[in-house]
Order: C-alpha cells, then structure tokens, then sequence
C-alpha cells in the first residue's frame, strides 16, 4: 500500500462522525481520489477521500452540489456527511458494470433512461454554482498544463489541438443538460433492481451528446449498438447532421481522456499505469479520427 493510500484510509477512519469505525478497506476504481469502505455502529458506508485537483477542473464543492442534486433524483448514493477533502456515503449493494456489461441491449436499455433523469430530473434538482464541462476548453487546458511541465507529450500538442478545433466546429451548437461526464462502466452500480450513477467530480453543465459519446467510446459500443443510443435517446430516427455531430464528440471524448491521462502522468499521486493508460486511449482516439474523416 502507498503513503497516500495509507494516509487516505487513516483519515476515513478518523472523522468525528463515527463511534467505533471497523472493517475498512480500500475499495479498486478510484483514479483520482481514493475510496474506502467501512462499518460504524452496525451500518456500512463509503468514504470518498479527494482533494481539488485544478488541474483536471476538479472541484469538491461542486462535486458534492451535483451529487446532492443526482441523489434527489434518486440516481446516486445519499451523502452522509461532507467535509473538505471528504464525502461520506451511504453504501449500496450491488456490482459495479464493466464494459461488457455495458454491452449487453438489455443493459443499454436500462442506461437510456438512467441518463435522461440526469441530464434533466437531476438539472433541475440544481442549487448554488455549477460548473460547465466543455470537452474543448479542456482539451486546450490540458494542453497548456502540459506545455508548462514540459511533459514528452509537448510535440504532439500542436497537431492534436487543430483537431480539436475542427471537432469543435463539427460538432456546433449544443442543448445544455446536467451531464456525468465521466461514463465509465465502473462508475455504474446494479442493485439487482435499479442502476445508480457513481463518482460525480466531473459533474456539471454539457451537452447531452458528450455523455452518449463516452458511454459509448469507454465501452467500445459496436456501430449498430451507437445507433440505437442515438435514437432511443432523442426518441427519433438519427439524421446525417446529428450523426456527424455525435461522431465528432466521439472523437473528443477520447481524445480529453488521452489528454487526461497525459497530464496525470505527471502529476498525479494515485498508483496507476497512467502511461499505458495514455497509449490505449491515443490508439482509440486516432481510430475514431480516421472513421469520423471517412464518413
């Protein structure tokens, strides 16, 4: 275990708010903040341990503002108690997706609506400041971080930002929703009755399309399955102009977790193959660009 991790799980241990904490342990997934699980007075909860992290626009406070507004809406853990650095949560039963779960129609079919009473039952639950998520602001963020730090990945950043650019025009104007951004199947729960959404750090204002984009770049969805997405999820056949938008999204999604992964190459704290990470993701990237070229 690292001294972060060590550092992360005492100081789950030591809120005020327990009487006699047992059984704690780090729980997998967390890659920019750490997750503990523990019982307290016959009960178990998860504590997310996490400071900002400006880098990746990460605020707490924001955090916990949209998750309290996703909990509302009945689609995420209730918050137990917040402090800074700190979100106590009610544990859920259940099993965390991965991508072939993901996969599965009967599946899809249960993340349609999941997504909709996010992007609107959840919105509109919304109180005090909310961030906005546009994937290219951040993109050009990222590409200054990495200026500054000087990372290897400097040369590529030119080329990799006029690409940005040219997604950005193809993809428009947008309608705004309260988006999750961070569609990974791990961050979806299965109780065995309902499906809850994890892990709102990146939660705020975007457009519906990005959410649909990484849902399906994250989880490799096939070109049918996309299809599907895109017409049960707008409710009407898919047009050109909306399939060349939600393409070019596509392409951004991946290519902001590429970008994400390079700057927590060099920044980041948590044990994990970050570099490896950043490879996977620029090979899918570039094979989402050359499909979106050739439409």
């Amino acid at each position: 275990m690292t001294t972060a991790a060590q550092d992360a799980l005492d100081r789950a241990c030591s809120l005020s708010i327990w009487s006699a904490p047992e059984q704690a342990t780090l729980l997998g997934g967390g890659i920019t903040n750490f997750n503990v699980s523990l019982m307290d007075r016959g009960k178990r909860y998860v504590v997310r341990v996490g400071e900002d992290i400006l880098l990746h626009q990460i605020l707490r406070s924001n955090e916990q503002r949209v998750h309290r507004a996703a909990q509302a809406a009945g689609i995420a853990p209730g918050i137990v108690h917040a402090e800074p650095g700190i979100l106590v949560l009610d544990y859920i039963d259940g099993t965390p997706l991965d991508e072939a779960a993901v996969r599965q129609d009967q599946m899809l079919g249960r993340i349609v609506p999941l997504l909709k009473r996010c992007h609107v039952d959840a919105m509109a639950q919304l109180r005090g400041p909310v961030l906005s998520f546009w994937v290219f602001h951040v993109l050009r963020d990222y590409a200054a971080t990495l200026r500054e730090a000087n990372s290897a990945h400097v040369p590529r950043l030119d080329d990799l930002l006029r690409i940005a650019e040219y997604l950005e025009a193809a993809v428009g104007p947008v309608r705004i929703v309260l988006g999750h951004n961070d569609l990974l199947a791990a961050n979806f729960l299965d109780d065995g009755t309902r499906l809850w959404l994890l892990d709102w750090e990146y939660g705020g204002f975007n457009a519906p399309l990005f959410d649909l984009a990484g849902l399906a770049s994250n989880n490799d969805l096939g070109p049918a399955q996309e299809r599907w997405l895109l017409e049960n999820y707008f409710e009407s056949p898919l047009t050109d102009q909306l399939d060349h938008q939600y393409h070019a999204m596509k392409c951004a999604s991946l290519l902001r977790e590429t970008m994400w992964s390079m700057v927590s190459e060099i920044h980041s704290a948590i044990d994990f193959d970050y570099r490896q990470y950043t490879e996977k993701n620029l090979s899918r990237f570039k094979a989402a660009l050359a499909d979106f070229q050739s439409m």
